[in-house]
């Protein structure tokens, strides 16, 4: 119930935070109130660390959801936050961490599974700090002081596939991935598992901004842009992208081409700020990061993180699922329950890899 309540306090913060997205990075922040940072239990001197994915604060997706839920929880328990991002070729993420733990942020938040590959040797270092991770596994790291928050992106993205395959025209979507990882393939697996089911020989492209360990692909709109324009102009009427800041290019692509495309992480119906773009975007498929964050968050504060486990966050939970902003999908949602129900039923099983 705690959960379900944040979910909704967080979706009522969405819109108005995000139009505070486009501030500089490495900014931070300051709440009222009391809090503990040390080791969880208590608000009192409550100081938070979050270390942004490529793109940083103001991609209007992935890394902006982390804000919401970091800003929902400041206002309830009080504290402040600090927040950085990594440098153009994402190199120093161990120092981020490393940093912020240096400064006493106590519990510390890595957004994106790019850490995974050293928040291994950083929580090591720093035995009495709580961190958490966002799209990585802290079971196999092995790690007491660290908490794993994974989604079941396959769930949702299944979802906007039915979405697309439903109300596409012409027979012909797209996807556009924006670095080719084992993450962003459950995205594509989902999306075209859902497309099928609806339409089991509809033609779906697919493609990829950058290539693996390449993380630039998350933040290069013009990109974004050209492989969207290439997949309209091959006769996709719906472009689903999960590129964080490059779906940007992707809905300027639809709005040139007058046909649609489909969001992700946020509600971007909401955090795009440009009425011609909000005209083009289908729907989004909402990765509840806000939700995640603030469930952390409150767990710490309260003194029940469990370090060295993992919590997903699937369509049961509603950690994962469509925005309807808009209302463009309002005509097909009763299809949209029915799918959803039969993967929460177990009667469909969403597969992770393409």
């Amino acid at each position: 119930m705690r959960r379900a309540r944040k979910m909704k306090a967080a979706a009522l913060l969405l819109a108005g935070s995000m139009a505070l997205a486009a501030c500089a990075s490495d900014e931070s922040g300051s709440g009222g109130g009391s809090g503990s940072g040390s080791t969880g239990g208590g608000s009192e001197d409550l100081r938070i660390g979050l270390a942004f994915d490529t793109g940083g604060r103001g991609d209007r997706s992935f890394n902006d959801a982390a804000v919401v839920g970091l800003e929902a929880a400041v206002e309830e328990h009080g504290g402040e936050f600090q927040d950085l991002s990594p440098n153009a070729d994402a190199s120093n993420r161990a120092d981020l961490l490393t940093q912020l733990a240096d400064e006493g942020y106590n519990p510390i938040i890595a957004v994106g599974f790019a850490y995974g590959e050293v928040i291994g040797d950083v929580v090591e270092q720093y035995p009495d700090t709580t961190f958490a991770i966002i799209d990585s596994s802290a079971e196999t790291v092995g790690a007491d002081n660290l908490t794993g928050l994974l989604f079941s992106e396959e769930q949702g993205s299944f979802l906007a596939g039915v979405a697309a395959a439903t109300k596409s025209e012409t027979g012909h979507i797209g996807f556009v991935g924006g670095v080719q990882s084992t993450l962003i393939q459950k995205f594509e697996a989902g999306y075209v598992a859902g497309a099928q089911a609806v339409n089991p020989q509809i033609i779906i492209d697919r493609q990829y901004i950058s290539p693996e360990g390449d993380f630039s692909g998350f933040n290069a709109p013009d990109r974004g842009l050209l492989v969207a324009q290439g997949m309209y102009e091959a006769g996709a009427d719906i472009v689903y992208h999960a590129a964080g800041g490059s779906g940007q290019g992707v809905f300027q692509a639809a709005a040139a081409a007058g046909k649609r495309a489909i969001g992700v992480d946020s509600d971007q119906y909401q955090t795009v700020d440009d009425p011609a773009l909000q005209a083009v975007i289908l729907t989004s498929m909402l990765k509840r990061v806000d939700t995640a964050v603030s469930s952390f968050i409150d767990s710490y504060v309260d003194g029940s993180v469990e370090g060295g486990s993992d919590i997903v966050y699937n369509l049961e939970q509603d950690g994962v699922g469509l925005a309807t902003s808009g209302g463009f999908i309002d005509d097909i949602q009763s299809t949209i329950d029915d799918y959803r129900q039969q993967i929460v039923d177990g009667e469909i099983e969403v597969p992770t890899t393409p």
